[in-house]
């Protein structure tokens, strides 16, 4: 009957997928983390080594912990997703980011959740939403959300790709759901979609070829051979989510605060081309782009630039005429020309002297990088009505 209660709740709150977990470690994530990290495949998110013993084991990061009540809101996109890809005078942002940043939506979801189990159930919880080193995709699956697919993503039968994931870890102690069995069979869409060759094995990733890694994450140069293959990418990528056969079920998200916004869904790269600091705070003001500033967006912008000359001459379009200097980028598939070369390194060399040290930004929920978050550099704050306990209370990050 508790379950039943907190799942109709967990409803009411906005989350679209409710499961439950056991806080104990399961050996196979801790396996798959250190193979992961010792071919180096992390990249530069050192984080992930630097917090594994909590990553692996939910009961190493909060003792306490019974039950992991896992949550997954729908992010489904109303339009086809990789419709922008045909459009080169404009940017592609993946979806998950052309509207309200996630964090902020989810958060609001996750505390009032929190604020209701606490008060009927006199437990004490801890709520995360990609703010702490938590393997978000292994508990989902277990909690029965979904499955890890082919391309290391979680898959619902009724969502398909599209889900943001939350976690509440409890002191409850509730029976767990039965795991999500794998139904990829052998399919091979996504792999086959993706634009880099990230995904060379089935259930196997290398981020440091991942479009959304290299234009999100990393804040370096990126070599042209991998750069002349984003296309019109700027912000992430969702070739091999939208790929899934299983999307076929998905539906438009109801949030509306996570329905893309008009100047997100297919901004003009003459424009972003131009933006200073100042408008890039402002314009990208309340979105997950903001966070990896306006230095690396220019970057990922310059690339796209680079890649959009050179589509242009091959499909005869003149959507991108006057975006660069004459002869800039003169073939698509001609990334290895010196002279292309010598503008692209400059470009990336402008950008990463202006850009910001590099933050961590959106976790691969919905994107491709795994495990999926990273510690929380905040302090944390008690809430709950004064006659509560100083024992019994809800955790999360200060805003």
């Amino acid at each position: 009957m508790t379950k039943k209660a907190i799942q109709a709740y967990a409803r009411e709150c906005g989350f679209d997928a409710v499961g439950f977990a056991s806080a104990e470690a399961d050996p196979q994530d801790e396996r798959n983390l250190r193979q992961y990290l010792g071919e180096g495949r992390h990249g530069e998110m050192r984080w992930m080594a630097e917090t594994a013993a909590r990553r692996v084991n939910p009961q190493v990061l909060w003792p306490d912990a019974c039950t992991v009540i896992c949550l997954g809101v729908n992010y489904g996109p109303a339009d086809d997703a990789l419709a922008i890809r045909d459009e080169p005078d404009r940017g592609a942002i993946s979806v998950y980011a052309r509207g309200r940043d996630y964090h902020d939506v989810v958060k609001k979801q996750l505390k009032a959740l929190g604020r209701w189990l606490v008060r009927s159930y006199d437990c004490d919880v801890k709520v995360f939403v990609d703010t702490a080193p938590v393997m978000e995709k292994p508990l989902a699956m277990r909690a029965g959300i979904g499955w890890i697919g082919r391309h290391t993503n979680l898959v619902s039968r009724r969502f398909g790709s599209w889900l943001f994931l939350g976690e509440v870890f409890t002191t409850l102690d509730l029976p767990p759901d039965a795991p999500e069995a794998d139904h990829c069979g052998s399919c091979d869409a996504c792999r086959q979609a993706c634009p880099t060759d990230a995904l060379a094995e089935p259930y196997r990733i290398d981020p440091r070829r991942c479009v959304a890694y290299l234009t999100i994450e990393y804040g370096g140069y990126i070599a042209p051979e991998l750069a002349a293959r984003f296309g019109n990418r700027i912000y992430g990528c969702d070739d091999c989510l939208a790929a899934c056969p299983w999307n076929k079920f998905a539906s438009p998200t109801l949030v509306e605060q996570l329905r893309a916004r008009a100047e997100l869904a297919a901004p003009r790269l003459s424009w972003l081309h131009t933006i200073d600091d100042d408008e890039f705070r402002r314009r990208f003001a309340g979105t997950a782009i903001r966070r990896i500033g306006g230095g690396r967006l220019r970057r990922n912008v310059d690339i796209a630039l680079t890649n959009v000359s050179g589509l242009r001459q091959d499909t005869n379009t003149p959507r991108a005429e006057g975006l660069l200097e004459p002869g800039f980028g003169t073939n698509r598939h001609n990334a290895g020309n010196r002279a292309d070369t010598r503008r692209l390194t400059a470009f990336q060399t402008h950008a990463r002297s202006t850009m910001p040290a590099p933050t961590h930004t959106h976790d691969m929920c919905c994107g491709s990088i795994d495990p999926l978050a990273r510690e929380a550099k905040r302090p944390c704050m008690r809430l709950g009505s004064a006659a509560a306990s100083t024992s019994r209370r809800a955790l999360w990050p200060v805003d």
